[in-house]
């Protein structure tokens, strides 16, 4: 059942207390009976908010808001993108920006319940841009405000959930790790792929070729993603991803401006083509540092392409090395696995690596947001 904007209004004024929690409703409205029956979720309605999208658009936190709609999509939640309407139940805060912050404040003073996003934490924060390390503790005392506005604080898995648990403004706090996942329907492997990937970035069938994904970050690895291609140079590295060079650290920048024959920075790219080369390439290399999850594994798991990882926490219990994915701690690792791999000599894991992408699928986390936004009505 579809309630209307005129029927929402009218439930919410008649009745002095909180009426989306109660099932089924009776009213009387000009002696004529109406008896409406109604599903808690029928009149649930979230909005979906993010500050600056522009900017953020082309990081992995601009896919996770993606995943978002398509998750609530998918569990048929009625969702909105304008905060300015208010006739929505719950706000969905994805940004820890000043706007997001006075936004959450303003709308917990109308009674609107708060889901607070927790994607970013100090320990991803401090290798991510220039002056990180010199600002991390004030950054992370900012998005423990933030965070702490939330009835309910989301993240994206254990791991970050048990760093924000460590936070002292946080304690007590209702935390819950669902994933950001992934649109299995659109991450399928063909063999197609290999030929249109390797034909559009001019690869012969026969070059060995290795894949990184992220924004011009250190902590993305691309130091040493740029490393391993200068000490393989009969390979061929391409890295998919951009941002400010600005605002990158030294050492990232100086990674990005290096010209090496091997080497391809194809910048921010459609979805379909990042599909294509994860499909069509010989090993997807993620020496990435820190992650609160990483969107770009989920992806290559699901795409079944090969796998090594930078051997961090984060991965420890998620992917079992040498079982699901490949890892190595340096970049004399990184070196030695990579041509093991790619010239086959280590056994392919990606019929166990796929079920891993499974795990994440958009419509179980878009129950799992569901559940959320119920519980947190009951608050």
């Amino acid at each position: 059942m579809i309630i209307s904007m005129l029927e929402r209004k009218i439930l919410k004024n008649h009745f002095k207390m909180e009426s989306r929690l109660i099932s089924t409703f009776f009213y009387c409205y000009k002696k004529n009976y109406v008896i409406l029956i109604l599903r808690r979720e029928d009149i649930m309605k979230v909005l979906l908010y993010a500050e600056g999208l522009k900017v953020i658009g082309v990081s992995g936190l601009g896919k996770a808001i993606l995943h978002q709609e398509k998750a609530l999509q998918s569990a048929k939640v009625d969702y909105t993108r304008d905060y300015k309407t208010f006739d929505y139940d719950i706000a969905h805060i994805n940004t820890y920006f000043l706007k997001s912050y006075f936004l959450a404040k303003k709308l917990k003073r109308k009674g609107i319940k708060i889901v607070y996003h927790a994607h970013s934490t100090e320990e991803d924060y401090k290798d991510g841009f220039v002056g990180g390390h010199l600002t991390s503790k004030l950054f992370k005392w900012w998005i423990v405000k933030c965070y702490k506005l939330g009835d309910i604080i989301v993240t994206p898995t254990v791991y970050s959930k048990k760093i924000l648990e460590g936070y002292k403004g946080l304690k007590g706090k209702r935390i819950v790790a669902i994933s950001n996942g992934l649109e299995l329907d659109f991450f399928k492997p063909d063999k197609k792929y290999r030929e249109s990937f390797r034909k559009r970035y001019n690869y012969k069938d026969t070059d060995k070729v290795i894949v990184g994904i992220g924004i011009y970050s250190r902590r993305k690895g691309i130091v040493d993603f740029v490393e391993v291609a200068k000490r393989l140079p009969d390979y061929k590295f391409i890295w998919f991803g951009s941002s400010p060079l600005a605002a990158a650290t030294p050492d990232a920048r100086h990674a990005v401006e290096t010209k090496l024959p091997n080497l391809t920075f194809a910048g921010h790219v459609d979805q379909k083509y990042i599909k294509e080369a994860l499909g069509g390439c010989d090993l997807f290399l993620f020496p990435t540092l820190e992650e609160t999850e990483g969107i770009p594994i989920i992806e290559a798991c699901a795409m079944k392409c090969p796998i090594l990882v930078r051997d961090i926490e984060i991965f420890k219990d998620w992917f079992k090395e040498d079982v699901d994915v490949y890892k190595a701690r340096d970049v004399d690792e990184f070196v030695i696995k990579t041509k093991k791999i790619v010239e086959n000599k280590l056994p392919s894991l990606t019929d166990n690596a796929i079920k891993k992408a499974k795990e994440k699928d958009i419509k179980t986390v878009g129950k799992q947001l569901k559940e959320v936004y119920q519980e947190v009505l009951q608050k």
